[in-house]
């Protein structure tokens, strides 16, 4: 293993300003800047920006010392010895300094109020790179040159080898700490870090994640937060992201949006998908019709235990919840109803005629969210039919749904929170 000899350690912030002389003793400039290229996990700083207008740097192999009194290059200076910034390289003050990053582990956004370099020498060549970012009270007053009234703090720094670039710098950092990664996050994690974004940092963000997380995510976030995201998006992958969202909550998103901007995302969905969004943006909002997901399960009664389980893997990935099982005949009229806890237990060989109930909680399309609260709470319900005047089973109404209409303070339910108070299917 090669060894690395530390020969010093810097704030950048008490560099900058600082003059620096050539050999002649001459003095060139100030630290204006530092320019790093990012490809390993400890970046390392190329050169030097001597002039508030000038690109040229000072390449980093020219210094001969470094103190926070000033910079002394190995020779005297001449402009053909300058190198230029590469499109890919990045300056600490533009793109670091008082830029939010993530903080993985507290999900929260921090400020780098510093960042702090080292001078090391590895097989004989003497190099700078950036080992930490300082997110603490204690960086900030540094750089106000008041650090002498926090003496007593502790330094809060995050080591630069969990944080990566991101592609578009001037929209913020992704901190990897303790090597985990965004999609380790709760969806509600990544909700509550957007919610603390501006608008522009926020749509930036949202493009990392994967459609998936993207979903989930906004699924945890309320109805202006989805539609201001959404409305900022480019138009094919919002386009996506509603497919992939249960269709009661990516009809309540275009509702909100005007006729023309829900007709452009209506136009590029899926044509089956679209259609099912259309009908749920039809009706009366705090309707079950508008409340309602045609994400449910139905079997008919014929077929056995064994044959239902064998078709739930097929089908579980496209509903949105598997807690109650319809049984309907053939021409959709609602028959009967079982727990997934009634169908795992059953023998094999029990057909659903056998193991549903017929006693069946319903509500009506037109029926407000007052009438679908009072059924859901009073037989300790995790979802509610919704059926039309035939018996027709047309969706379901789940609790987290009816309770976020009712409570919208509170932020999103968790259906397995409520589940945790009730019994499948019966009262508390």
């Amino acid at each position: 293993m090669v060894e690395v000899q530390v020969l010093g350690e810097f704030c950048f912030s008490r560099l900058l300003g600082k003059p620096i002389y050539d050999k002649s003793n001459r003095k060139i400039g100030k630290i204006k800047d530092m320019a790093v290229q990012w490809e390993n996990s400890y970046p390392q700083i190329i050169g030097i920006k001597y002039k508030s207008r000038e690109h040229q740097l000072i390449a980093i192999d020219q210094i001969e010392s470094c103190t926070y009194r000033e910079i002394r290059l190995k020779e005297n200076f001449a402009i053909e010895k300058t190198i230029v910034l590469h499109e890919t390289d990045i300056y600490i003050s533009k793109w670091l300094l008082d830029k939010q990053i993530i903080d993985l582990k507290g999900s929260k956004l921090v400020r780098v109020n510093d960042v702090i370099l080292s001078w090391v020498m590895q097989e004989n060549i003497e190099y700078m790179t950036l080992v930490a970012v300082d997110i603490g009270i204690k960086g900030l007053f540094r750089r106000l040159g008041l650090e002498f009234l926090v003496a007593g703090c502790k330094n809060n720094l995050l080591d630069l080898q969990y944080v990566n670039p991101l592609e578009n710098w001037n929209a913020y950092l992704q901190l990897n700490r303790e090597k985990q990664q965004i999609s380790q996050l709760h969806p509600a994690d990544i909700a509550d870090l957007l919610e603390e974004m501006d608008y522009k940092t926020r749509a930036g963000f949202i493009e990392t994640l994967n459609d998936q997380q993207a979903v989930d995510t906004l699924g945890e976030m309320d109805l202006d937060a989805q539609v201001e995201i959404i409305e900022q998006m480019d138009q094919q992958r919002a386009s996506d992201l509603l497919e992939e969202m249960p269709p009661d909550e990516a009809a309540d998103i275009l509702v909100e949006m005007t006729v023309e901007k829900s007709e452009e995302l209506l136009n590029l969905m899926k044509v089956d998908d679209a259609e099912g969004v259309r009908e749920l943006m039809q009706y009366e909002e705090g309707t079950a019709g508008a409340l309602m997901t045609t994400e449910f399960i139905a079997f008919s009664a014929e077929l056995t235990a064994q044959e239902v389980i064998n078709r739930l893997r097929e089908l579980a990935p496209e509903a949105e919840t598997i807690y109650y099982l319809y049984v309907v005949d053939n021409i959709g009229i609602l028959q009967g109803i079982l727990s997934l806890r009634e169908l795992i237990i059953a023998a094999p060989n029990k057909i659903l005629r056998d193991l549903m109930h017929m006693k069946l909680q319903t509500v009506q399309l037109d029926d407000g969210h007052e009438i679908i609260a009072q059924v859901i709470n009073k037989y300790g319900l995790l979802a509610v039919p919704v059926i039309d005047e035939q018996g027709i089973i047309l969706g379901i109404v789940t609790v987290d749904d009816v309770l976020d209409f009712l409570l919208p303070e509170q932020g999103k339910i968790d259906m397995h929170s409520w589940f945790t108070l009730r019994k499948w299917g019966g009262r508390k």
